[in-house]
């Protein structure tokens, strides 16, 4: 058995939904870890790629005292389909990070990469690596299962263990789900740190970027 078939996410009892498929609150098991890796850094630097979600910014506020830069990602992958410039998000996403190098402590990607064809997917994760400091943090989702719904899912912070899902129109369905190697290998200069595949399919995974 090679190094990337042992590291596969650990199945957890974390991820039963509850409430209504649209409104759902499930257990997370890699944000408490995340949350842990960014409070041994003073005045930390956090990127969100998601959606702005006002509670978001003010539990990270709370609970890091952190710098918070938002990049919406999802807005710019809609804007591409919409103008049907698709096939320039490489090069976009190549150029989108105007930040230095090796200066972001964390990174919280929820689960843009489902939404990302491959040459787009691995400019993304070549720019996140750049950016991130040396011992930083990567959290990011994956389906496990191919999803017929065409939507963006919006992930609200309820406490350090629970994340509530919201799902939101989008202009582009999920792509084809990555296998766990090339979810590493997209990342292939960080470790990983944890992964767990909860019981609603979803994969988290913890990347650090080795000191």
């Amino acid at each position: 058995m090679g190094l990337l078939d042992r590291i596969a996410p650990r199945r957890g009892d974390a991820g039963s939904s509850r409430g209504s498929g649209d409104d759902a609150v499930f257990t997370t098991k890699t944000l408490p870890k995340f949350l842990t890796c960014l409070t041994a850094r003073e005045w930390p630097v956090l990127m969100d790629l998601g959606p702005v979600v006002g509670s978001n910014v003010s539990f990270f506020g709370e609970q890091l005292g952190c710098k918070i830069l938002v990049e919406d990602l999802y807005s710019d992958l809609d804007r591409h389909v919409r103008t049907q410039t698709t096939a320039a998000l490489p090069a976009f996403l190549t150029s989108r990070f105007s930040q230095p190098s090796g200066t972001i402590d964390g990174i919280l990607c929820w689960d843009v990469f489902d939404y990302l064809d491959r040459p787009a997917a691995q400019a993304l994760a070549a720019q996140l690596t750049r950016i991130l400091r040396p011992d930083g943090a990567l959290l990011g989702f994956f389906s496990a299962s191919q999803v017929a719904d065409t939507r963006y899912s919006k992930y609200v912070i309820v406490d350090r263990l629970n994340l509530r899902h919201r799902a939101y129109p989008s202009a582009r369905g999920r792509q084809s789900v990555l296998a766990n190697r090339d979810i590493i290998r997209l990342f292939e200069t960080l470790r990983v740190a944890d992964s767990f595949l909860l019981k609603n399919n979803l994969r988290e995974f913890l990347f650090r970027k080795p000191a």
